[in-house]
């Protein structure tokens, strides 16, 4: 049962990284240590695990339980958790659905399934259905992950009308359409139907320009690295201070310039590296085919972190500073 009832997903949300041993099981107290390091950043309203940034590709249905079952126990008392539901069969999806309430998650984040991808996008019936049998095996919301149409795994913006209209579950989108014109439509639209729809932005490479949209709240796997920035950012965005913005996005720029240059896959194996630079990681252990990055790159990392004014300092905001 959700720790947090009648959570409602909106606010800055950073999606934390999972650590790894040399062998490639998972690091529990690297791993810990850093959720709790995120999770106690003033401003969040909400973490999430399970997602892109933590390596759901590469993690089994027992590991993403050992994962949320952990990280509730580290601080699911203290903050609402978000658990990824990464599956290619709808079966599956309602699986992993079903054990994330039971363990105690507050919401669930659910990814578009590979199988669509080869023409789901003209099949919207598809995507209706998925979305059924996860909201019949559970009563969390959830936060539909929008990806960009040109992935073949975008839901068109009719299907998107549809899902809100017939799967009342879903609370908001996570919305990566990577298109400024549509991302503003949706931000415009979804934001004021009579059922309201709340747009997280994870545009994190252009994320100011995102914010003035309108979204009413962000997901981003940059927050495992800089949860504080972003909660300065949006405060910022939402008390309509464009001045205090602007500077807080010239110390974020740096990074987002490092961590989505190609390939963009590398994003959240460059976020790993600049925790350990900045003492808040042991290793930076990624599971194949993710790779080590060169030390070119890990030296434009470096540069990245002095730029934005974190290495020699604190890279986090604890709320009983």
């Amino acid at each position: 049962m959700a720790r947090f009832k009648d959570f409602s997903p909106k606010g800055v949300i950073p999606a934390t990284l999972l650590a790894f041993n040399e062998d490639y099981s998972i690091d529990e107290a690297q791993s810990r240590k850093h959720l709790r390091d995120v999770a106690t950043t003033r401003g969040l309203s909400a973490v999430t695990v399970n997602g892109h940034a933590s390596e759901v590709h590469a993690c089994s249905f027992d590991e993403q339980k050992r994962i949320l079952d952990f990280s509730l126990d580290e601080v699911g008392d203290e903050i609402p958790l978000i658990n990824g539901v990464f599956a290619d069969g709808s079966h599956y999806a309602a699986e992993i659905a079903k054990m994330a309430e039971q363990a105690g998650a507050s919401c669930l984040l659910v990814f578009p399934p590979q199988s669509m991808s080869m023409g789901g996008q003209l099949r919207p019936e598809m995507a209706v259905a998925h979305f059924k049998m996860i909201a019949d095996a559970t009563d969390l919301p959830m936060i539909l992950f929008q990806y960009p149409m040109g992935s073949g795994l975008g839901y068109p913006f009719e299907t998107l009308l549809k899902l809100f209209e017939e799967v009342p579950n879903i609370k908001a989108i996570k919305d990566w359409s990577n298109d400024g014109l549509l991302h503003e439509r949706h931000t415009r639209v979804f934001q004021a139907l009579p059922r309201h729809v709340t747009v997280l932005t994870t545009h994190s490479a252009w994320l100011m320009s995102s914010l003035t949209m309108g979204c009413e709240g962000l997901l981003s796997g940059a927050g495992s690295v800089i949860p504080d920035l972003q909660v300065e950012l949006f405060e910022a965005v939402q008390a309509k201070d464009l001045a205090r913005a602007e500077a807080v996005n010239d110390r974020i720029y740096p990074l987002s310039q490092a961590f989505y240059s190609p390939p963009f896959l590398d994003m959240h194996n460059r976020m790993k590296e600049c925790l350990v630079m900045l003492g808040k990681l042991d290793k930076a252990v990624v599971r194949p085919p993710l790779m080590k990055l060169s030390d070119a790159e890990l030296a434009r990392l470096r540069s990245a972190l002095t730029e934005a004014g974190l290495l020699g300092q604190g890279a986090f905001a604890h709320a009983a500073e």
